[in-house]
């Protein structure tokens, strides 16, 4: 799929969409968190969206893969994408400000880049990649703090839990690209669902025991809106505007998700983030647009 170089008007009201979305996804999980465990969260996100989506795979009439080995990515990819970096992203947005989290989950690219560079040879470190990766991990570093990391205390932990969260992202990334790479776009989202399902589900159950329909109101309207709208809602939405964008153009919506986010942690929770956090989330905003590069050039271009 190639790449667009300028985006319509309507491909930026979509993304917009999707931003605003998965901004709002993060306060959503967090108040689930008051009333249910981190892994029953994860367990409700993958459990129901998987359900909506295969859904749609059967209204639609697609077609279903019988091949094994295709199932079998399909559960890594659900690791990958889904069990892993859900759950610690949950756990750590216990300790740490929704914004936080959504400033954390903006280095999602930079450990793509990094993981892409080691997996394929056609995405090699050129040397303005390599600036844009450093001043990501910078920008990481001042968001996470230089003195928390010394403490290493719960709070830096779960920062850092969260970090580890978008690397399995990056992996879950070159994983599709190597695996899944001429699987249609739903068919794919629904067996990763479900790969993911088949781990959280027993999982979830043996550690927090089984789940719980005595849930108030919030609660039910929170994991109804991460689960439905913020997964299965949003995976179909992503998948049309990158049909539209490009897969070079979605990377802008990291960098749109934690204004939201930060906003609704603001106004809900009243939640507040440090001078050093937005600092760093700018220098890995710049990084991030470094990576990208078209920026750059346009500016080269009109000089």
């Amino acid at each position: 799929m190639t790449t667009q170089t300028k985006l319509s008007s309507r491909a930026w009201a979509e993304m917009t969409l999707l931003a605003t979305i998965w901004g709002g996804s993060f306060l959503a999980i967090r108040t689930a968190l008051d009333e249910i465990g981190f892994l029953t969260s994860v367990l409700h996100r993958v459990f129901w969206a998987m359900l909506v989506l295969w859904a749609i795979v059967i209204f639609k009439r697609l077609p279903i893969p019988r091949d094994p080995k295709i199932w079998g990515a399909f559960l890594i990819m659900g690791l990958l994408n889904n069990a892993i970096p859900f759950s610690l992203m949950a756990w750590g947005q216990l300790y740490i400000p929704t914004g936080l989290t959504s400033i954390f989950n903006a280095a999602t690219a930079v450990f793509g880049v990094l993981v892409a560079a080691l997996v394929f040879a056609d995405e090699r470190l050129t040397p303005r990649k390599m600036l844009g990766v450093l001043l990501g991990f910078f920008g990481v570093c001042l968001a996470i703090g230089l003195d928390a990391l010394k403490q290493f205390d719960t709070t830096s932990l779960a920062q850092l839990a969260i970090v580890a969260g978008t690397v399995s992202y990056a992996f879950a990334s070159a994983w599709a690209r190597k695996m899944l790479g001429g699987v249609p776009p739903m068919i794919a989202a629904a067996g990763m669902l479900t790969g993911s399902s088949l781990i959280i589900v027993p999982f979830a159950i043996t550690i927090e025991g089984v789940p719980s329909f005595a849930l108030g109101t919030t609660t039910w309207l929170s994991v109804g809106y991460y689960a439905i709208i913020a997964t299965a809602f949003a995976y179909l939405l992503y998948y049309r505007v990158l049909g539209m964008a490009g897969s070079g153009n979605l990377m802008l919506v990291t960098l749109l998700i934690p204004p939201v986010a930060i906003t609704l942690g603001a106004l809900v929770r009243n939640e507040t983030l440090h001078p050093g956090e937005y600092i760093g989330f700018a220098i890995l905003a710049l990084g991030l647009s470094i990576i990208d590069g078209r920026l750059w050039r346009r500016r080269a271009t009109t000089v």
